[in-house]
Order: C-alpha cells, then sequence, then structure tokens
C-alpha cells in the first residue's frame, strides 16, 4: 500500500458546491485543505461540460445569492464568500424566476418585481385577492427575519449565543416559523383548489415536495427572495460558480485533486483522522468532510453497519432524466425567458415525469452557443429502477433514452412551435448516469423530510463519527445550489471554532 507522507488540517470528500464551500472559507481562514474529487471537474450536479460549440449546465441553473447590494437577498451568500475570496463572478440579471405554464391556460411568470407577480395571481384569482397578499406577506416576514440573521452552524453554541443576544425578538420568532409548512400556512388564506395547486407547484419547482411537506423557512428563502436579491446567471454558466472556488482554494494555498476517488474513510476509535483514496494512498486530517450523500457518506465511505441511515428515515428525493439540446436560435423568439415549468395535467404534476423543467441559457449568455443557435435543457423526474433492465452501455440502451428523449420534446413542442425539426445535437442522461457521474445513490439528489417533519430534524454538519462533518443536500437547509453554500458555510465555521480558530461572519 502507497502511503503519503503529507497531513492537512481538513479532507473535503467531493468537489461538490457544498465541499467546495467549506473547503474555501477555511483555506482562507489559514487551514490547510484538500479536496478529492473523482472526475475531472468540479461542481458536482453544478458544473458545465461541453459539446459541439456549446456550453451546457449540468443541472442547476436557477442561482440566488448574487446581489451587490448587501441589503437585498438572504445573506446574498454567493456575493460575500467571493468577495471574501477576492474572486469576481460575473453575472447576469434574470427578471423572471420560472415562467409557468399549467392546465387550462394558466400562466404566470415569477417576475422580480413582486408586486407585478402578485398582480398577476390577483387577477387569475380575484376572490383570492386578500389571501395571496397574506401568504406571500408571511414568506415576506421569514425572509426578513433570515436577511438580518447571519449564517453560522445550528450547531455552534457561541454562534446561537451570540444570534440570540443581537436578534433576541427575530430569533425567537424563527424559531417559532420552523414548526409551520408552506402549505398549511397558505391553506390558513386560501381555498381556491387551482391556486392551492399553483402554490403546490411553487414548492416542487425547487424542493421537489408540494408545500405541505415544505417548511415555511424554507419557503421564506426561496419564493421571497427571488425578489429582492433575484435570479443572476453566472457569465459562462453554471461551471463558473465552482470554478471560482476552486480558484479561491488554490489562490490561499489548498489544493483540489480530481481524478482522485476516495474509497473510504479511515477511522481509528471511533475518531475520522483522514481517508484512503483508490490508489491504495492515504492522507491524515484533523478533520473530514464529506459532500456524499448521506446514505453513501454511512455505507460506501464508513463502513459500519451500525451507523447505515435507516431507509425510512427520510424520503429519498427523485433522480432525473436529462435532456441537453443544440437548436437553430430561429425557433427562441425575442423575449423568452430563460427557465420555464410545464404541466399538462395537475393530477400528474409530483408524479415521475408529470413536470418538465426547461431552461434556454442562451437568451442571457449567447456565448453559450455557436452564433445563430440557442442551448436548451429540458429534465424530469425519473427513477433508476425505470431503466435497470437496460445495460448503459448496449444499444437497447442508447434507443430507449432516444425514445424518451423525443417524447420530451413533442411534450415541450407546444413552448416552442418547431423544436422537434429545429434539434441539430441531442445529448441525454438517465438516472444511472446521475449514479455513477455523481457517486450518489440511485442518482438521487439527498433526503427529503417527511409531511410534519420539523426543518430541524434534517441532518446537521456534525455525524455520529468524531472528527467527520457533512456538506451538502443531505445536511440543513437541504437541496439547492444556495442551500449547499449554506451548508458549507456552516460546516466551515463550525470546524474553524472546534480548531481554535473560527470564522469572521461573511
Amino acid at each position: 500500500m502507497k502511503k503519503m507522507a503529507n497531513s492537512v488540517d481538513v479532507i473535503v470528500i467531493g468537489a461538490g458546491i457544498g465541499g467546495l464551500t467549506t473547503a474555501a472559507l477555511l483555506q482562507e481562514r489559514g487551514f490547510s485543505t484538500i479536496v478529492f474529487e473523482k472526475n475531472k471537474f468540479p461542481g458536482g450536479s453544478c458544473s458545465a461540460f461541453q459539446k459541439g460549440g456549446y456550453t451546457f449546465d449540468a443541472g442547476a441553473s436557477v442561482f440566488y445569492g448574487f446581489c451587490d447590494d448587501d441589503s437585498k437577498g438572504t445573506l446574498n451568500l454567493h456575493t460575500r464568500i467571493f468577495r471574501k475570496l477576492g474572486i469576481e463572478v460575473q453575472t447576469i440579471p434574470d427578471p423572471v424566476q420560472i415562467h409557468y405554464h399549467l392546465p387550462a391556460g394558466f400562466e404566470v411568470p415569477a417576475w422580480l418585481d413582486r408586486s407585478r407577480f402578485l398582480e398577476s395571481l390577483c387577477q387569475r384569482f380575484p376572490h383570492e385577492r386578500n389571501g395571496i397578499r397574506k401568504f406571500y406577506d408571511e414568506l415576506e416576514s421569514v425572509y426578513d427575519i433570515l436577511n438580518s440573521l447571519p449564517a453560522g452552524s445550528l450547531e455552534d453554541v457561541m454562534h446561537l449565543g451570540v444570534v440570540g443576544a443581537r436578534h433576541p425578538l427575530k430569533a425567537m420568532s424563527l424559531g417559532i416559523k420552523t414548526l409551520f409548512s408552506m402549505g398549511k400556512t397558505a391553506r390558513r388564506y386560501i381555498s381556491d383548489p387551482e391556486l392551492l395547486r399553483f402554490i403546490d407547484l411553487e414548492s416542487y419547482s425547487w424542493a421537489v415536495q408540494d408545500a405541505i411537506s415544505t417548511p415555511l423557512v424554507n419557503a421564506g428563502i426561496c419564493l421571497a427572495d427571488r425578489h429582492h436579491g433575484g435570479i443572476n446567471y453566472p457569465v459562462g454558466g453554471s461551471g463558473a460558480i465552482p470554478a471560482a472556488l476552486v480558484k479561491g482554494i488554490e489562490k490561499f494555498g489548498g489544493s483540489v485533486r480530481f481524478r482522485s476517488e476516495v474509497l473510504n474513510v479511515i477511522v481509528e476509535n471511533g475518531v475520522a483522522v483522514g481517508v484512503r483514496l483508490s490508489d491504495g494512498s492515504e492522507v491524515r486530517a484533523k478533520a473530514v468532510v464529506s459532500n456524499a450523500t448521506v446514505w453513501d457518506t454511512f455505507s460506501k465511505l464508513v463502513d459500519d453497519p451500525r451507523l447505515k441511515v435507516p431507509e425510512d428515515r427520510f424520503i429519498k428525493a427523485p433522480s432525473w432524466f436529462q435532456l441537453w439540446l443544440g437548436v437553430d436560435g430561429s425557433i427562441v423568439p425575442k423575449g423568452f425567458h430563460m427557465h420555464h415549468i410545464i404541466v399538462e395535467d395537475w393530477a400528474k404534476y409530483d408524479k415521475l415525469g408529470g413536470t418538465i423543467y426547461f431552461s434556454a441559457p442562451t437568451v442571457l449568455d449567447p456565448s453559450l452557443a455557436p452564433p445563430g443557435k440557442h442551448a436548451l435543457h429540458l429534465f424530469v423526474t425519473a427513477e433508476t429502477t425505470q431503466w435497470q433492465r437496460y445495460d448503459y452501455r448496449g444499444e437497447e440502451y442508447k434507443n430507449a433514452k432516444e425514445a424518451f428523449a423525443r417524447t420530451l420534446l413533442a411534450r415541450a413542442e407546444p413552448l416552442l412551435p418547431g423544436l422537434q425539426n429545429a434539434v441539430e445535437l441531442m445529448i441525454t442522461a438517465t438516472p444511472q448516469s446521475h449514479a455513477r457521474y455523481l457517486n450518489r445513490r440511485d442518482g438521487s439528489y439527498g433526503p427529503l423530510l417527511k409531511p410534519g417533519q420539523n426543518i430541524l430534524l434534517k441532518p446537521q454538519n456534525r455525524t455520529p463519527v468524531k472528527n467527520l462533518y457533512a456538506a451538502g443536500d443531505s445536511t440543513f437547509p437541504g437541496q439547492g445550489v444556495i442551500a449547499v453554500t449554506y451548508s458549507g458555510v456552516s460546516c466551515a465555521s463550525y470546524i474553524a471554532r472546534k480548531l481554535g480558530k473560527g470564522l469572521e461572519y461573511l
């Protein structure tokens, strides 16, 4: 077995956004870090790839946290982090978070302008005007609290003490609001079934759960912040975010090692002391951070059956079937928005494949496609069980992917007439692709809370193994780029305090 003589303060397993954020903030603070990444690129599901002259977002493309005005936007974590690192990430403001296309001709863009968005709902549901205002005001009140509280670990007693002392009433109010769900709050003010379905979809669009299952606190971030900090798209695509974090880590002396897969965490006497790589080498550290899912951490990385997370503890988030297209640009009309959601049947919106997510990043950043072309991205929820009968290396698998992609194109045709005939490049990926490339159980995007579970039951940064920590979508506050960024800030804050040199608040 090959041994590595070097050791560091902190090892991070996986170059997802949560892990990279943790490493960047710790490295800037003076701790030595190494990030090990299986792939040759950073970012995980928030990355980009090139094909045929196009740049495609591998997954995420709706980004909060890039407002230059610190008085707007929930903490503006991306802006604050890159400011601290001295790294610039240029972005393009998006006037609409999502343009919804729903049954019975119901269309509504979620405008940056809050009044414009609410008025469009009021015009569709004039009898619910008061209820609409009151419900979205509830989300606004959550946003107001969160926007005034500094980011930090909920497991850090000193952090909680500082926040409680400086903002006692807001901290108490936030604690109370963690007991409520988005859906039950909506139903206090609204009774129209179609409007309640829309509110469920507002939740499903980012949480992949209906509003009843979604904590009010999470909704206050995603559905109120869009009207303050707004949605901003990084120039060059989503890969610009992890690339900038890597640059920040390296700027302060840390390293990100690609094509370096971690086989397992080395645990001695119940304490994580390092990692073992696939080439047999070992690296020691004072702390180890896993950016893997909670299931992969305690089945692959830590092989201790006593620590396996019970399958029924959480709901497993679904995976995705994804379709990337290079198309003739003439089919995309002027004024077309970047992000769209298509629901053809309310009874199927939360079933596998029932909701189509659609993005056209080249309407904001034309450099992502050759002249006269557009890059498009379509995806729907899916599970590995739907594709397990195929050998992913075989022709049958390839044909099945293409056939399913054609059905998606047909369903999206009403949004962009002529779409099916305009396709010049098509790339597909199944949940099996997510499982292989992202090292995720069943290609899942982490655990979801069950209806009625308090948001504080979400796993935090500490784990049952001493000196082994976690970041990413398996930890509080959950799924989404800004959420995993928060988890990275929280994780770095806790580790820095434990190692004797706490982070300054962003």
